[in-house]
């Protein structure tokens, strides 16, 4: 009985990843279709990633970036939505635009007396403009989830890592289990 057991917790263990990784693609996939009323699978997310792509060109331009520019400075006076539009962009920026924000990971002291510590990374070196003075901005990712904590430390209680952000940030998203 021990045996079944043992393959069948090694057959969850192949299988659940893989399973919730197609399913969550198809999903997506199945999601976007919906929004064009393709008949053709995939074709509405084909469309998608395309229509982001040339957008992406169209605003490299010169042009097309002072209209962009002027879009985010209309949309910053508007109360309700500068809130949801910047913290949006503010979001997709500091993921992929060249200053990544999360690629200074740190260790940080939480608790000095005991000791404990948190994976993170700095997003701000200075603080100075909110009246802070000595200390950093370090955003502590959530484990399973994208939301997070961004905590004020002193300077001295945060310690550079040498190692790769990205696979800092799977270490933390995984609750610490990520191994790559």
């Amino acid at each position: 009985m021990k045996r079944v057991t043992r393959y069948f917790l090694e057959g969850l263990l192949v299988l659940l990843p893989l399973v919730a990784t197609i399913y969550v693609i198809y999903a997506v996939f199945r999601k976007i279709d919906s929004i064009y009323e393709f008949t053709i699978p995939g074709m509405g997310f084909l469309l998608t990633i395309v229509t982001i792509t040339v957008v992406g060109f169209i605003s490299s331009n010169f042009i097309a970036r002072k209209l962009v520019n002027t879009m985010d400075k209309m949309f910053a006076q508007l109360p309700f939505v500068k809130m949801i539009y910047m913290s949006v962009k503010d979001l997709i920026v500091a993921f992929v635009d060249d200053k990544k924000s999360f690629n200074k990971p740190v260790l940080v002291t939480l608790s000095p007396a005991l000791n404990i510590q948190a994976l993170g990374f700095v997003t701000r070196h200075s603080l100075e403009h909110l009246g802070i003075a000595d200390k950093v901005a370090v955003y502590l990712p959530l484990s399973y989830s994208f939301a997070g904590h961004v905590i004020v430390v002193p300077k001295d209680q945060v310690v550079p890592l040498a190692a790769d952000s990205g696979e800092v940030m799977a270490f933390i998203v995984s609750g610490g289990i990520a191994t790559h």
